[in-house]
């Protein structure tokens, strides 16, 4: 696994996931499945208060599983953080005939043995985003290298105050294996050279109770004495950004993922500092790749493994004032209007957006 962001860009890889998915496609008795199969693909994502699954990943794997095998179909549902919501969709799509699904975990401990059963049935699972034991193909990016890369934006934002300064950390869900990863890589980055995590818990990937547990720590820590924040991801970052005004706290460092557009307008407004993109473009494609290739009986085209399973884990990226045109943007994900609402028009003319 690639371990370095240099040399690699968004557009190349986008490029290449196309030229994959158009030989896929090709291939091997033309766009459809084999003779005889569902040509129905599922898709059960987890949740909808972050927003780019619905806003993002649906529609980009939709789109390239179209563009891989014209005759498939997706059957989509979300399971809105529901474990038994979310284990009900899944057994509903073997029940209807669908032979690969495509499962972002709620819980994924819990999902392993939902794995097993499909198989036993001779029905293919690629775990999208979150890994899932025993999955026969696992697409993401490289989540410690996530929270390592929002570890040091964040010394890097401190500068010459990292090394005294108090920081707290807001972490995602502890049932998400992927908040773990998160975690670890910032404790990597952070740990030991800044002065001290002064407070850390989880915001469970919910704005409110990330917004409720900077209040707690504004009250366990003091409003002055608190140097930066690390969220987990851009939903928690919003309710966090709303502690700290509501306390009268500015210009601290704020973190992020997922290059939401509330993260993107924060980025230009000032109130938070960087997010992490992990492009749709590169992880849908990839996703919809494994699972048209498991439906025809083709190789996946794996890149690595991971815990046996066949991998691909892609590079995440750190998106900041400087670069929010040349990634989210060029990448067509926000055109430059839906970031530079009227209240921000001035603040994205003193950032060069056009």
């Amino acid at each position: 696994m690639n371990k370095r962001l240099r040399g690699v860009t968004i557009a190349a890889a986008v490029t290449t996931m196309a030229v994959s998915l158009a030989a896929c496609g090709k291939a091997g008795g033309g766009d459809s499945a084999a003779k005889g199969s569902s040509t129905k693909i599922g898709l059960l994502l987890p949740e909808n208060k972050t927003a780019r699954y619905e806003a993002l990943d649906k529609p980009q794997f939709e789109k390239a599983v179209k563009d891989a095998c014209s005759s498939c179909d997706v059957v989509y549902n979300n399971a809105v953080s529901d474990v038994s919501k979310q284990k009900q969709q899944f057994d509903q799509l073997i029940a209807d005939g669908v032979k690969v699904i495509a499962l972002d975990p709620v819980d994924a401990e819990k999902a392993a043995s939902w794995v097993k059963t499909a198989q036993s049935k001779k029905v293919k699972v690629v775990a999208y985003d979150r890994a899932i034991a025993g999955a026969d193909a696992y697409v993401s990016f490289d989540n410690t290298k996530v929270g390592e890369l929002q570890g040091q934006a964040l010394l890097d934002a401190l500068g010459s105050k990292a090394s005294s300064a108090n920081v707290v950390m807001i972490n995602g869900d502890e049932k998400d294996p992927n908040a773990a990863l998160f975690k670890a890589g910032a404790h990597k980055a952070l740990d030991g050279k800044v002065g001290k995590i002064a407070y850390e818990a989880s915001g469970e990937w919910d704005p409110k109770i990330a917004g409720e547990k900077m209040a707690a720590a504004i009250s366990s820590v003091g409003k002055s004495k608190i140097d930066a924040v690390y969220s987990a991801n851009d939903g928690m970052a919003g309710g966090i950004v709303t502690a700290l005004q509501n306390a009268g706290i500015k210009g601290i460092p704020v973190s992020g993922q997922d290059a939401e557009l509330a993260g993107i307008q924060r980025i230009v407004a000032g109130t938070q500092t960087f997010t992490i993109y992990k492009s749709p473009l590169q992880e849908a494609p990839v996703a919809a790749q494994f699972a048209v290739n498991l439906l025809k009986g083709k190789s996946i085209g794996a890149q690595s493994t991971t815990d046996g399973v066949p991998s691909t884990l892609l590079k995440p990226v750190v998106v900041n004032k400087s670069n929010i045109e040349s990634t989210v943007v060029k990448d067509g994900i926000y055109k430059v209007s839906d970031i530079c609402t009227a209240d921000l028009k001035s603040k994205c003319a003193a950032l060069g957006i056009k």
